[in-house]
């Protein structure tokens, strides 16, 4: 079980203007209350949380199945740990003084919370505020009503409410700092603030992981007066890596949701980025060839738009290098949008409130609408499959759809007894693509040669970027070309449809010329297997923001 606290956004306290600096604090005695109103506590569990530093999840492990209906925590730390010796703890450990800070060394024991920061008008004349909340009699005990099922991966997120920490606080009544002092009388009001200050936000049944930069990437600062905006990737998945210089905020992603549904974005004010990019079909388009802003006919279909975090190159052919290249092509090109940045940037000036709050001026640039757009796209994480439920033991496949995925991840070698599908190849791994470019044995149209016509190499002829099949049930037609109508169609194809030729990928051309030759059960299971792929909530999911649609 992860233990996520997220802090909420902060307005002003009371009759002060207040900015919280330093929010960390120690949690121990983790419990869970049970149907029948017994408790299930943990041995020797602590964790350090600091809102400044981001640390804000911890992991519980081996929660027993059965329902539960409350979690139960310390703020603080029990008089045994709170006395004994730091210089024993491993380095890493939550408790370690290098870790948390909050050891006080001159007197013994932890700093069970930290609250710190500024108060009053303006810049000049700021006070400070130190609220310390510390020794053994002051361990704030907080309960959670929740209700769950325990015995597999879950995330249960609670709201930290900071403001409420200071709630009945004034800063000329009661002073600016507290030790936890004998009789010091705002001690007693902290501790009941903090202890209604913590409430349930959701339950979720997986792990999700931190949010990162590539290493050796200087993470630029929010602008300022944004709101982080969280993406919660799951812990099945690889690492995430999100742009440095373009933080993800809550502000930047509505301004970009906003764009991708503004029509102004093409020549005529027809069509927008969701024109082409429909959320119910994935953010796909379920005609062959999209259609451009004055009828131009495209020559390839529509790309899925979901897990972009993980690409490195856009586009069937891969000629865009990143993601903020790839947003603003399509506004650019003749058989799409057809419209000039300069033009678009004249035309959206009613939204500059938007960019002001998303960037900190109101400046409207081509940058600045690639790094919106791109904020709002790398939100678009689909991991809630049934088989993502399947594989965390939160559902079940039928007996078809696990012979399909069977057969999905076993080679075809007869001389060895294996006789497989052998997708795995290229649709291995959670995301079910290796992002890489592949002949995959399709007729080629002379005039599309794929990678080659961007890298000029002979050895790319015929190669296009791998898929994720990832929704695959919902991104009709298939292909480059959209060739191919059905599942089975394309299940037809690996099967016995494969065309040899000098680039065709080693996975394919090492099968027997007649091909595979699936008997008709095995498609049938492949086929239903690629249908617990279909991530129900991700492709019905309601806009982030209200968008008014454009004529």
């Amino acid at each position: 079980m992860e233990l996520e606290i997220l802090p909420l956004s902060q307005k002003a306290v009371a009759k002060h203007q207040v900015v919280i600096q330093r929010l960390d604090f120690i949690l121990s005695g983790l419990a869970l209350k049970r149907a029948d109103g017994s408790w299930l506590e943990s041995e020797d569990w602590a964790a350090f949380f600091s809102v400044e530093k981001k640390r804000l999840k911890a992991r519980a492990e081996g929660v027993p199945a059965g329902k539960y209906q409350a979690v139960r925590f310390d703020v603080g730390l029990p008089a045994a740990v709170n006395e004994a010796d730091v210089n024993q703890l491993p380095p890493g450990h939550d408790l370690h003084p290098d870790v948390c800070g909050l050891h006080w060394g001159w007197q013994g024991g932890y700093v069970f919370m930290a609250l710190e920061g500024r108060w009053g008008q303006g810049k000049e004349g700021q006070g400070g505020f130190a609220y310390h909340l510390a020794r053994t009699p002051n361990v704030v005990k907080v309960e959670v009503p929740v209700e769950f099922q325990g015995g597999g991966p879950m995330t249960l997120k609670l709201e930290l409410d900071k403001e409420r920490i200071l709630k009945g606080i004034d800063f000329d009544i009661h002073g600016t700092s507290t030790h936890s002092r004998d009789g010091d009388e705002l001690v007693p009001l902290l501790k009941t603030n903090l202890a209604e200050a913590f409430s349930l936000k959701s339950v979720h049944y997986d792990t999700y992981q931190t949010e990162t930069v590539a290493e050796n990437d200087k993470a630029e600062e929010r602008p300022q007066g944004t709101q982080p905006y969280p993406v919660a990737i799951t812990n099945r998945f690889p690492q995430a890596r999100f742009p440095a210089d373009n933080p993800l905020t809550e502000e930047g992603v509505t301004l970009g949701e906003k764009l991708f549904h503004d029509t102004r974005l093409s020549i005529n004010n027809s069509q927008s980025c969701a024109s082409c990019h429909d959320r119910s079909f994935a953010f796909s388009d379920p005609r062959k060839f999209s259609l451009g802003a004055e009828g131009q006919t495209g020559n390839r279909h529509s790309m899925p738009l979901f897990n972009l975090a993980w690409e490195q190159t856009f586009f069937w052919d891969g000629r865009a290098g990143s993601l903020r290249e790839q947003v603003l092509m399509p506004i650019q090109d003749r058989h799409e949008m057809n419209e000039t940045l300069e033009r678009v940037v004249e035309k959206i000036t009613d939204q500059k409130d938007g960019f002001a709050a998303a960037f900190g001026t109101s400046e409207i640039t081509p940058e600045r609408i690639a790094k919106a757009l791109e904020q709002y796209l790398l939100t678009l994480v689909s991991q809630e499959s049934r088989f993502d439920k399947a594989a965390r033991k939160a559902g079940e496949m039928t007996e078809e759809e696990k012979r399909g995925l069977q057969l999905f991840v076993t080679e075809f070698d007869p001389s060895r007894g294996l006789r497989g599908a052998d997708c795995f190849h290229c649709h291995g791994g959670t995301l079910f693509t290796d992002h890489q470019f592949k002949n995959n044995g399709l007729d080629l149209n002379p005039a599309d040669l794929g990678r080659m016509i961007v890298t000029g190499d002979p050895a790319d002829r015929g190669k296009f970027k791998t898929p994720s099949l990832r929704n695959i049930a919902v991104t009709a037609p298939y292909m480059h070309d959209g060739r191919f109508s059905t599942l089975e169609e394309v299940v037809e194809h690996y099967s016995q449809g494969v065309k040899r030729s000098s680039t065709l990928d080693p996975n394919l051309a090492k099968h027997p010329e007649t091909g595979l030759q699936l008997t008709e059960a095995e498609k049938h299971a492949l086929v239903a297997f690629l249908k617990t792929l279909t991530d129900e909530e991700f492709i019905s999911a309601p806009a982030k923001t209200e968008i008014a649609q454009r004529p």
